[in-house]
C-alpha cells in the first residue's frame, strides 16, 4: 500500500471513539512497528534528567518524520521513547535517523537509546494484530490511535534480553543534510497544575471485554476530574521560559558547537516571545493572540496504542478516587494501571509551522510516564500470574 495510507483515513473526531471497532482500520502488512526507548530512563529520572529523557523520546519521532521528508506517519510518544508505524518507503532513513540520534544522544546528552524494529508480518505471525485510526484532536494536529495487543507485544520482544537481539536495529547512521531534528523544541516553562496535581496515568484492559472496561474507565475520568477543566496546559499558565538553562536539552543536541551562543538567542526570542503574546500582536508568521490556544489544542495530553495514557490536572481528592476505583478494577483482574503525581506538566514541542503542523508532547514533571510505568509493570505482572 501507498505510504500516505495514514494521511488519507478519514477522520475520527471524538477521543472516545477508540473502543469503536469501525474507527479502526488494519495497518499495510509490509509496514513495521519501530520503537525507541532511553536505557536506564528510571535511573536517569531519579537523578533529575527527566526533561532529557522527555527530549530523546521526542526526537525519536523527529529524527524519522524529518528523514521520511515529514511524511504523515502514525506514532505515539511515550516519555521515554516512542512508537512509530513506519511503511517501507521510509523504513531505511528512519532506522538510520535513529542510529544518528543513538549517537549524538549518547555523546552529547550521555543517555543510551534502544532502537528496534519488528515487521507487521511478524506481529500477525504470532497471533497479535494492529490497527489505527486518525483522530483529528485539532485543526493543525491528527492523533494517531491504535488498538490490538501487536504494538505491546513488539515492546516487549524488543526489551526482553531473551528476544531482543533479534529485532535490534543494525541500521549505520544517516549522514543527513540540515539539522535532523528540525523543529523539536523545549522553550516553555513547566505548567503547574491549576488544580494542585497533575496525574500521568497509564491503564491497559485485560480480558475478553476490554472494551467495555475502557468506557467505564472513560467515564470515570469524565465524572471525577470532569472534561476540559482536567486539561493540565491551563491558558492562564503557559509561560515562555526566562531562563536560558530550560533550553539545555534543545541546545546539547541540536547545536552542539556554538551551546552559550545558541542559549543567548533563544533566550532572547523568547523573551520577545513574551511581549508578543502578552499584548497580542500579529507578525506576519505568527498571531500570538490566538497562538497560546493552538498551542493547547494541539497537545497529545491523552492517547491510545492498546494503552490507554493520560496526562491531568486535578486535586489530591479526586486523583484518591480514580485510584481507589482504579485499584478495584486491577483487584476484579480487569485492568493494570500505574500512575506518578506531581504539581506541573514538562512540555516538549514539534513544531513544523507555528500557525500550522505541530504537536506539543505533554508529561508530568519528574518524570511522569516513567514512573507511572514502574505500578504499571508490577500489576501486568501480577495479572499475568
Amino acid at each position: 500500500m501507498a505510504a500516505d495510507f495514514y494521511a488519507h483515513l478519514p477522520p475520527v473526531e471524538q477521543f472516545e471513539q477508540l473502543v469503536e471497532d469501525a474507527a479502526y482500520t488494519p495497518l499495510p502488512a509490509d509496514w513495521a512497528v519501530v520503537l525507541t526507548d532511553v536505557v536506564g530512563s528510571t535511573e536517569a529520572v531519579r537523578a533529575g534528567r527527566y526533561r532529557e529523557v522527555n527530549y530523546v523520546g521526542a526526537a525519536s519521532i523527529a529524527a524519522v518524520l524529518n528523514a521520511s521528508g515529514r511524511a504523515d506517519l502514525p506514532y505515539v510518544f511515550g516519555g521515554d521513547g516512542a512508537t512509530l508505524v513506519v511503511p517501507p518507503e521510509h523504513l531505511d532513513a528512519g532506522l538510520r535517523a535513529l542510529a544518528a540520534l543513538q549517537e549524538h544522544a549518547r555523546d552529547r546528552l550521555g543517555l543510551g537509546l534502544r532502537v528496534g524494529t519488528v515487521p507487521l508480518e511478524a506481529v500477525r505471525a504470532a497471533g497479535h494484530e494492529v490497527a489505527v485510526a486518525r483522530y483529528r484532536a485539532s485543526e493543525n494536529y491528527a492523533q494517531a490511535l491504535f488498538r490490538g495487543t501487536g504494538l505491546g507485544w513488539a515492546e516487549d520482544q524488543v526489551k526482553d534480553p531473551a528476544t531482543a537481539e533479534r529485532w535490534a536495529s543494525r541500521a549505520l547512521p544517516l549522514d543527513a543534510d540540515g539539522d535532523p531534528y528540525d523543529g523539536l523544541e523545549c522553550r516553555w516553562q513547566d505548567v503547574r497544575s491549576p488544580r494542585g496535581e497533575t496525574v500521568s496515568l497509564l491503564i491497559e484492559a485485560v480480558g475478553d471485554d476490554r472494551d467495555t472496561t475502557y468506557r467505564e474507565v472513560l467515564h470515570l475520568i469524565g465524572e471525577v476530574y470532569g472534561d476540559d477543566s482536567a486539561h493540565p496546559v491551563a491558558l492562564d499558565r503557559l509561560r515562555l521560559a526566562a531562563t536560558p538553562a530550560k533550553f539545555g536539552p534543545e541546545v546539547r543536541l541540536r547545536h552542539p558547537d556554538r551551546p552559550l551562543r545558541q542559549r543567548a538567542t533563544l533566550w532572547a526570542l523568547n523573551v520577545i516571545g513574551r511581549v508578543l503574546i502578552r499584548l497580542g500582536i500579529e507578525t506576519s508568521e505568527t498571531d500570538w493572540e490566538r497562538y497560546p490556544r493552538l498551542f493547547r489544542a494541539a497537545t497529545d495530553y491523552r492517547k491510545f496504542d492498546g494503552v490507554l495514557r493520560m496526562v491531568l490536572a486535578g486535586g489530591a481528592d479526586e486523583r484518591a478516587r480514580l485510584e481507589s476505583a482504579l485499584e478495584r478494577l486491577f483487584q476484579d483482574g480487569r485492568l493494570a494501571y500505574g500512575l506518578h503525581v506531581s504539581d506541573r506538566a514538562v512540555l516538549t514541542c514539534l513544531v513544523y509551522r507555528r500557525m500550522g503542523q505541530q504537536v506539543h508532547f505533554v508529561d508530568g514533571a519528574g518524570g511522569g510516564y516513567t514512573n507511572a510505568a514502574v505500578g504499571f509493570k508490577r500489576r501486568r505482572r501480577a495479572l499475568a500470574g
